[in-house]
């Protein structure tokens, strides 16, 4: 992890030194506009609103007050306005317009966030100010469970307001992927436009924001910004405008961006290639710059951060092997934000690009992953799996790498920050997959003390066949009775587990731990060795086929389950991804 770490502290140094350079121009912002109360707004007023259109230079464009939407959401109001001037005429309100502020007398009335879509004349929704100064720090969020596969369902829905047959919805955000593959682009565009982020491919939106120095133009009310979920060799992040800037104190976009409370979000300063005109939708094309600050706070009716503060980047470093048509090597070197819900959508999809490239997103393939999720309070969590399949193993692969990390993100354990990743992949062309073909004890009925053997057969393509066997010696001591040995493969034998972590959630550090590093591998079978009485789980631990006497006392706060797991023996492993469950029965006789 030495490389990737030492990439990390480049990316920090960097970032720290723009902060620094930056710094220097803070006080040019400590005079703030005065604002315009809701109250004060009326019809017809003339207003003059902020943006940029092209480069870094900041235009005027006319706003005329249509009125206000009172209640339009929860303790919410918008105030229309027909927009004009620049290229509005031919483009409507543009993607990448969210935040441009909108004055009337000098005096700062709120921002553009809202547009119709499809709309033939640019009539925009403006976010009345006050509601976005109360955009406010809130306590640390608690441990939550989110669906890192759901955003739709995760998140929040977007502020839409109906009138008449049409609606007015808030501004999408082009969100710009450089690096990644169109292949990713197109399979994770959903998820992306259920958090209202319009997915944009193309190098124009991915640049690397470098260092601030004395020469970079100072961030104002109506500058571009571009807020960076990932950065390096792979880089994603999306665009919008500043509205107010107070001390060091920035509020911009006039809507969520991706609704997720209090976070880390790095930002930079943005400029403008072209426009785009649609009739679908209009937007910017633009590119990030100079490194100017962190989001800290992402809210229903805003965003807002601080200039100069330094957002801790998780270091991510991704090497895919292919053998066929000729050995070749990719090597990422990444940085992305760290976020309990998109953090893991993000992991997905660098690991999906990464071996699209390898152009074995379809048809026969096996992958053999090796990984490290490193953190503090203790040793690794390895990430050693293997997959093979007809169709779909990269969105196997990248789903196994981001589970554990939504689990650990989410978890609320602050003892186990995660630190970094490193992935590697072995991509063949072969689906190197073993069916359990049969299985048998060496004996139907064995004594407290002795000794049973259990053989298993598994067959592949082109007339493979392996055997592997186990040995379980039953305890001394052991009750008469039905003992049941089931072989299994690695995702199988993962259910259990994935059960109890949904019904009872790991509640110490260790835990969760405890449950990450016990996750079967794909590349063996495993012999489950169970018994028809149930498991008693206390305090997230399990108390398999306990006593009489204990199960009175604790069976009335203890949750059962139906069998209770009495061993576990794991199969000597094989390059092949195992399948297959069987069951047989072996009698413990006095």
């Amino acid at each position: 992890m030495r490389r990737c770490g030492v990439y990390n502290g480049d990316v920090i140094r960097i970032l720290g030194l723009g902060f620094l350079l930056a710094a220097g121009v803070w006080t040019a912002y400590a005079q703030s506009p005065p604002i315009l109360p809701l109250k004060d707004v009326k019809t017809g007023m003339k207003a003059t609103g902020r943006t940029v259109f092209s480069g870094g230079r900041i235009e005027e464009f006319q706003c005329e007050i249509l009125g206000v939407l009172e209640n339009a959401g929860p303790k919410q109001s918008i105030i229309l306005a027909r927009l004009s001037g620049g290229p509005l005429a031919e483009t409507g309100v543009l993607q990448g317009m969210s935040g441009s502020p909108v004055y009337f007398q000098g005096r700062l009335i709120g921002a553009v966030a809202l547009s119709f879509p499809f709309s033939k004349e640019p009539v925009a929704g403006i976010r009345p100010i006050e509601e976005m100064l109360d955009v406010a720090p809130l306590p640390k969020r608690a441990a939550i469970k989110l669906d890192p596969f759901n955003l739709a369902a995760a998140l929040p829905p977007r502020q839409e307001v109906t009138l008449g047959p049409s609606r007015l919805a808030e501004i999408a955000t082009p969100f710009w992927l450089s690096g990644f593959s169109r292949a990713a682009v197109e399979h994770f565009a959903p998820a992306l436009r259920s958090a209202g982020l319009e997915p944009v491919q193309g190098v124009s939106g991915g640049g690397k924001p470098v260092a601030s120095g004395p020469s970079t133009p100072r961030l104002e009310p109506g500058s571009m910004i571009s807020v960076q979920l990932v950065t390096g060799d792979l880089s994603a992040g999306a665009d919008g405008t500043v509205t107010h800037i107070a001390g060091n104190r920035v509020y911009a976009f006039g809507h969520r961006f991706l609704a997720v409370g209090d976070t880390e979000f790095p930002f930079a300063r943005a400029e403008v290639i072209t426009l785009l005109s649609s009739q679908n939708a209009s937007f910017k094309i633009s590119t990030p710059r100079e490194w100017m600050g962190s989001i800290t706070q992402d809210r229903s009716t805003a965003i807002a951060g601080e200039l100069g503060r330094q957002a801790e980047l998780l270091p991510v470093s991704i090497k895919v092997k292919s053998r066929t048509p000729a050995p070749r090597e990719w090597n990422y070197r990444i940085s992305m934000v760290q976020d309990r819900l998109f953090t893991p959508l993000l992991l997905q999809m660098a690991i999906y690009s990464a071996l699209d490239a390898t152009e074995r997103t379809s048809g026969l393939s096996t992958i053999t992953l090796r990984g490290r999720m490193l953190m503090d309070g203790g040793p690794p969590v390895l990430l050693n799996n293997v997959y093979a399949a007809e169709m779909g193993a990269p969105q196997q692969v990248s789903a196994a790498v981001a589970a554990p990390a939504a689990a650990l993100l989410q978890s609320g354990f602050d003892s186990l920050k995660l630190r970094g990743l490193e992935i590697e992949m072995d991509v063949s062309n072969e689906k190197k997959q073993l069916q359990l073909d049969g299985a048998w004890p060496s004996r139907r009925e064995v004594r407290p003390g002795e000794t049973v053997e259990i053989t298993a057969v598994f067959t592949g393509e082109k007339g493979v066949e392996v055997t592997r066997t186990s040995k379980y010696a039953v305890p001394v001591g052991a009750p008469a009775g039905t003992l049941y040995f089931t072989i299994t493969d690695g995702p199988s034998a993962n259910l259990a587990e994935y059960r109890q972590f949904l019904v009872t959630p790991p509640r110490s550090s260790s835990q969760l731990r405890d449950f990450l590093t016990g996750l079967h591998a794909n590349d063996r079978a495993y012999v489950r060795v169970w018994r028809t009485q149930p498991t008693l789980q206390v305090m997230g631990e399990n108390l398999p086929a306990p006593p009489p006497s204990m199960a009175a006392i604790l069976g009335r706060t203890a949750s059962q389950v139906a069998n209770s797991l009495v061993a576990e023996i794991p199969m000597d492993p094989a390059g092949y991804l195992f399948s297959g469950s069987k069951t047989i029965q072996v009698e413990v006789k006095e």
